[in-house]
């Protein structure tokens, strides 16, 4: 048995970062500091940047079996194949509307521009994400020269997922962040080509997305097991998959109140490597065009080359059970933009 060392939960305070994190020490996410933590930090020790950013966590390298193990999903899920992935960070929540807001405030003349309430990237002239002016969903506004956070039937929406953003949207926010922290920035904004060679902030392969949503579970449905209820995500229950044990159907109830029915990030368990809303709440954007699998064992997968779909992984809140399982694979086009689509980051470490 693991010898754990019981250690109180905290609640973070500064704007953007999700709400519910455990201390710095507990690099599993697991609220208790053991054996397979002082691992973790022995692994960041050895790499040339080991100050992780307090809403970022460790992801171990390894090997998976990525894809539906149950074959009970959709054909494009299979066939299962092995992956193996170096180490990597990622966010603990999804970005939030505060990080997004920061993000655009400090790129209004200069890096992005609004016309009619949607923003625009300057010299790409791609839409980024829509404010509230634009789509009523959004809850970002923009007055007076100013983005800001909407409140929602009196609730603050800071720390929800940010939506209605594109893919370009995210990517650009990524490199945003990249800057902001000295970092090398992944994407061309003109070509929107990642180099995976730089060592900043990006979105996530697809590869990594389901290692990292599965948790170190492996050949499980959701992060947190074989079953789901609304105890555990934000998702549509509606009773028709056995594996769907929710006591409470349709909307999660305790935030159908406007669309978008979002909840803020940590309103719910993590999964074993520390992040949350893995399953529900808002699909999140990875980099990987949409093409199909292959059986062969692959290292450290970036998908196609091009294509005309981008791949979003998670479900949300508007979805059924099927859809949040971790071999779930969704594709869109990379400018749409939606009441239940956000993103998550990951971060290469040198």
């Amino acid at each position: 048995m693991r010898k754990k060392i019981l250690v109180p939960t905290v609640v973070l305070s500064a704007a953007g970062l999700c709400l519910a994190a455990c201390p710095s020490a507990d690099l599993t996410g697991d609220c208790f500091v053991d054996y397979e933590d002082f691992a973790l930090m022995a692994a960041q020790w050895l790499t040339t940047d080991p100050c992780i950013p307090d809403d970022m966590v460790y992801i171990p390298g390894g090997t998976f079996e990525m894809g539906d193990s149950f074959e009970e999903g959709e054909p494009d899920e299979l066939p299962v194949h092995t992956a193996t992935l170096d180490f990597f960070c990622m966010g603990r929540c999804e970005v939030t509307n505060q990080q997004y807001c920061d993000y655009l405030n400090s790129a209004l003349g200069g890096g992005i521009y609004v016309s009619d309430g949607v923003v625009y990237g300057t010299g790409n002239d791609q839409v980024y994400c829509d404010t509230s002016t634009s789509n009523s969903y959004s809850q970002i506004d923009y007055s007076g020269g100013v983005f800001y956070v909407r409140t929602k039937n009196g609730r603050d929406m800071l720390y929800d997922p940010m939506v209605e953003v594109t893919w370009y949207g995210a990517a650009a926010y990524c490199n945003w962040r990249s800057r902001q922290e000295g970092k090398e920035q992944c994407y061309n904004l003109s070509t929107w080509i990642c180099d995976f060679g730089k060592h900043g902030y990006r979105l996530a392969t697809e590869a990594e997305w389901e290692y990292a949503a599965r948790g170190g579970l492996s050949g499980r449905r959701f992060p947190c097991g074989d079953t789901i209820s609304h105890s555990q995500a934000n998702y549509y229950s509606d009773g028709y998959y056995s594996y769907d044990i929710s006591p409470t159907t349709d909307y999660h109830p305790n935030w159908d109140d406007v669309q978008p029915y979002t909840s803020p990030g940590g309103s719910f368990a993590a999964n074993d490597y520390g992040l949350y809303d893995m399953s529900g709440n808002v699909w999140e954007w990875c980099n990987d065009w949409y093409g199909s699998y292959s059986s062969a064992s692959q290292n450290n997968p970036t998908g196609p080359t091009s294509g005309t779909h981008r791949l979003l992984r998670g479900g949300s809140w508007i979805i059924s059970a099927n859809h949040s399982r971790v071999a779930y694979r969704c594709l869109c086009t990379p400018g749409n933009r939606g009441f239940a689509i956000g993103f998550r980051i990951v971060l290469d470490l040198e």
